[in-house]
């Protein structure tokens, strides 16, 4: 099979490092040529890329986390799905769809092992290949362990990684599920689409004694997107012998930087035996066959729903990313390349 193949293509650059907020003109769309491709490698023309709040982070130079940051001038890069084109490497062949780390552009050179070959069959949707799901099902499954008869509370319910974590915890058992998020509007939507319980807005009463409402017998879960005062009230209500997972730190994330620090009286974490546990992805790359499986399974029978907003073209990164930052969408955000 042949595909014609452009000279050209359009790439995303960082133009500048924000200070502070992030605005569309810290991006630049560019024209580029096409990448060639050399042995052992394969040519992938992207169709769909993510954005996340990490990318915000990273624009800040070397923080400490274990990816590289963006360099003024240089391409971004991040999550995509394409289709192979060209290969040198035998296994792999054109019309294959593989995930792999080079997106904001439409064309990418890569290694073969930098791409993991995406079924078309297990995952209804192929915007799904992109959902934040495996960070989602690690933070319930192997960090706070949800089992049956668990209240769980989700800070930053309505994002890519919220708007997954409360129904995979419904799904290992939780009988109540309550999410924090930024609006009545989004509160709505956890409620009346993703089977949250009760939600917990910021910037209403204190989060505190809202989710002292919401949880009158405290919880047993708490699942951090956002470190900061809810995770403080988290602690404040959680119950004797309950289990934390520290997935993100949106509190900084979105005006730059990963660290979220908060005061936390460890002794009163002893006495009543929290258990705090911070998980990574990077450290859990086997438990992607089981997470994907569950996930697909779920889309398949609907017990699971994967909330996302689409922009197309690749002149629409920019402001995807700073409508992501804003807290505009709920769940995932794609680009459609």
């Amino acid at each position: 099979m042949t595909i014609a193949v452009p000279t050209a293509h359009r790439e995303v650059r960082l133009a500048a490092r924000p200070e502070g907020t992030f605005r569309t003109d810290h991006l630049r769309v560019v024209k580029a040529p096409v990448p060639e491709y050399g042995p052992g490698q394969v040519l992938v023309r992207n169709r769909m890329m993510s954005v996340t709040a990490v990318m915000r982070t990273l624009m800040d130079g070397d923080i400490g986390l274990p990816m590289p940051a963006y360099e003024p001038g240089q391409t971004l890069w991040g999550p995509a799905i394409g289709e192979v084109i060209a290969s040198a490497d035998a296994d792999l062949s054109p019309g294959d769809l593989v995930v792999h780390n080079q997106g904001w552009r439409e064309y990418a050179a890569l290694e073969a092992a930098e791409v993991r070959r995406a079924d078309a069959d297990s995952l209804p949707d192929l915007g799904a290949h992109l959902s934040q799901g495996l960070t989602a099902w690690l933070g319930v499954v192997r960090a706070a362990e949800v089992r049956s008869g668990d209240t769980v509370f989700v800070t930053g319910a309505a994002g890519g990684v919220g708007s997954l974590a409360g129904q995979f915890a419904r799904l290992r058992g939780a009988t109540r599920v309550i999410g924090s998020t930024g609006s009545r509007r989004k509160g709505e939507y956890l409620v009346g689409h993703l089977g949250y319980d009760a939600v917990v807005i910021r910037g209403e009463d204190p989060v505190e004694d809202q989710l002292r409402t919401a949880a009158p017998d405290g919880i047993d879960v708490v699942f951090d997107n956002v470190g900061g005062e809810q995770l403080l009230a988290a602690l404040a209500v959680a119950r004797r012998g309950a289990r934390v997972a520290l997935v993100g730190t949106m509190s900084s994330q979105t005006s730059g930087g990963f660290s979220a620090p908060v005061e936390i009286d460890t002794g009163a974490l002893i006495l009543r035996g929290i258990t705090l546990r911070g998980i990574a992805g990077s450290d859990h790359l086997d438990a992607i066959p089981q997470a994907m499986r569950e996930f697909g399974r779920g889309l398949r029978d609907q017990t699971l729903v994967f909330p996302h907003t689409r922009l197309s073209g690749i002149d629409q990164a920019p402001r995807a990313l700073c409508e992501l930052l804003e807290g505009r969408h709920i769940g995932a955000v794609l680009v459609e390349l």
